[in-house]
């Protein structure tokens, strides 16, 4: 070192100061970086710690939000519903068909989710090939028809429409290009053929072509928004169904070409049931030929036979023109105008107003109907409905045909039920004012809110339905209807037995048979009509084919089966209070003017 120059010594101290120099300014460096860095994780945690409050004060509003509605209730399944956005009713209902229900609740009618098939002919390679599986597939298809489909110059044909998913898989599985499924909506019948005629049917693209499906297409379908929603009817399914199976066994017993039949609230109006054989299934009516969807209770027009007393009595005896204890005689026929009206089995004697009733004499109820007149007898079967088309909920209805002359005779015959065409369902609605009090209700298929009496018309007195309502139940205890008897029920009737007009003569060999009944008589509430048409005596009536032979006994069995099911309880009919409220003396000249 001694021997070193200045220059040489500098040489050597520089480095070193540098090296002092540059460990300063890492240093600073280093403690510059540090500050930066606390600094950074400062802010870091200082926004932390907002979010953190903010996380905590969203939580406590939400903890006391749901503590409030626990303890005021609100927020239950309903308000949830009621807040929640929804369709306006209107449009919920375009969507799909309204479906229709019984008065318990029980669906009718419902549209379900179902898939179609149809073929783009373009893309199909080979329509014989194609038409040849799909047959296999669908055999209601004909090969040929389906060829001839497939084969057109378009880009779209229906193959099947309503297809079940078993037949949706198997057309899958053919793997054929140009085949295409759709979801489409089908209208499906739970009940099939129960209430066939009353609920009707739609076509496949779901418009209503029959029944209340066509009456009321438009609030089925929504499109009319102001009354768009489901339909309940007044038909209960338990007597629809008992009033079905008792008309099919006695159709079948005595071998007619078909029946009908109605239950009615004779305080409402409402129908209760409503049946016509032969029926068919609404799910499938193209299976079916025409008649079977011919709805004989409304539609259909017959002469009545002498169910038509009951109003020819009620008539005479409303308008006074006759009373209990009078009668006419019954020992011959009466000749008019080169035509005879005889008995059946007549008595051949003067007959009381009660025995003409009671045994059916059409003498009797002939000349009582003269005394009353044509001009009065037309304005009275005008007041009670069977002149005019009847006013109900179904697009099928049929209007009575009447007489072209309505003079005397006419007078006469229509007394008796020929000669003048009405559908059970009018003779029902008649029958209901005669029992009911005398107030006239109008037959509705749609369920009536509450069970109070609906607003009528008064066509006969008091006193009056009051008298018929004991003749009717005279016919059943004593007269031609004893086999309609229901123990505890107190059923009241009137039978009805007439030829069948063919081509403008009657036909001897084929009678339309009815009871037209009411229960219970001390009270009535319902009316209950059966019909059979062209039924044929066995040996268990003796070869007999009229009405007390074979429809009463359908209303006997039917008023025992429904009558639990509607809340009417029996009573007993030796009850001396229910002897002096049903009791109707006859009046008989045999018996000291009075026989019991």
């Amino acid at each position: 070192m001694m021997g070193q120059s200045p220059g040489q010594k500098n040489l050597v101290e520089q480095p070193a100061a540098a090296r002092v120099g540059i460990k300063s300014s890492k240093k600073q460096a280093f403690i510059k970086l540090e500050g930066s860095a606390k600094e950074t994780l400062e802010q870091g945690r200082n926004r932390l710690v907002v979010a953190g409050v903010l996380f905590a004060f969203c939580f406590v509003v939400l903890a006391g939000r749901l503590v409030g509605l626990a303890i005021s209730g609100a927020g239950s399944e309903v308000d949830v519903e009621a807040v929640a956005p929804q369709k306006p009713a209107a449009v919920a209902v375009l969507d799909k068909r309204a479906p229709i229900y019984d008065r318990g609740g029980n669906l009718l009618a419902v549209t379900l989710e179902a898939v179609s098939l149809f073929a783009d002919p373009r893309k199909i390679l080979d329509a014989e090939d194609a038409a040849e599986k799909l047959s296999r597939v669908f055999p209601d298809l004909e090969p040929e028809g389906l060829k001839a489909k497939l084969s057109l110059r378009r880009n779209f044909v229906w193959v099947k429409r309503h297809m079940t998913p078993q037949q949706q898989k198997h057309v899958n599985d053919l793997g054929i290009p140009g085949l295409f499924f759709r979801s489409e909506e089908r209208r499906v019948y739970p009940m099939g053929n129960l209430a066939a005629h009353v609920v009707g049917y739609t076509d496949i693209d779901g418009n209503g072509i029959a029944g209340i499906e066509k009456y009321f297409n438009s609030r089925l379908s929504g499109k009319n928004p102001k009354d768009a929603g489901p339909v309940h009817l007044s038909v209960d399914v338990r007597v629809q169904y008992a009033l079905r199976d008792e008309l099919s066994r006695f159709m079948s017993i005595f071998r007619g070409i078909g029946a009908s039949g109605m239950v009615l609230d004779v305080k409402t109006g409402e129908v209760l049931g409503m049946v016509s054989l032969p029926d068919f299934d609404p799910n499938r009516p193209g299976d079916f030929p025409r008649d079977n969807k011919f709805n004989k209770v409304a539609l259909g027009v017959y002469e009545m036979g002498s169910t038509f007393k009951a109003f020819t009595t009620a008539m005479a005896l409303d308008l006074k023109t006759v009373s209990l204890r009078d009668g006419y005689d019954a020992t011959k026929p009466i000749r008019i105008a080169g035509f005879r009206i005889r008995d059946d089995h007549g008595k051949k004697r003067w007959l009381s107003v009660p025995e003409i009733f009671m045994y059916s004499s059409n003498i009797g109820t002939a000349k009582m109907a003269e005394d009353v007149g044509p001009k009065r007898q037309k304005a009275f079967l005008q007041k009670i409905g069977l002149l005019d088309r009847p006013v109900i909920e179904l697009p099928e209805i049929g209007a009575p045909i009447l007489p072209p002359r309505w003079n005397t005779l006419e007078t006469m015959t229509i007394s008796y039920g020929h000669g003048l065409s009405v559908s059970p369902l009018q003779l029902s609605s008649a029958m209901s004012a005669m029992v009911n009090g005398g107030i006239f209700r109008n037959p509705t298929l749609i369920a009536q809110e509450g069970t109070a009496e609906v607003e009528g018309r008064r066509v006969i007195r008091a006193k009056t339905s009051d008298a018929v309502r004991k003749l009717m139940r005279l016919v059943v205890e004593k007269g031609t209807g004893s086999k309609a008897e229901a123990k505890g029920y107190l059923v009241g009737g009137k039978t009805g037995t007439a030829e069948k007009a063919v081509n403008g003569r009657y036909k001897r060999d084929a009678l339309v048979t009815s009871f037209a009944s009411a229960f219970p008589m001390n009270d009535p509430r319902y009316v209950v009509l059966a019909m059979l048409d062209e039924p044929k005596g066995n040996e268990s009536t003796y070869g007999f084919r009229s009405a007390g032979w074979t429809t009463a006994p359908i209303v006997s069995r039917l008023v025992s089966r429904i009558a639990p099911i509607l809340g009417v309880m029996p009573v007993d009919e030796e009850d001396p209070r229910i002897q002096k409220a049903m009791h109707m003396p006859t009046y008989s000249r045999e018996k000291n003017n009075e026989t019991f």
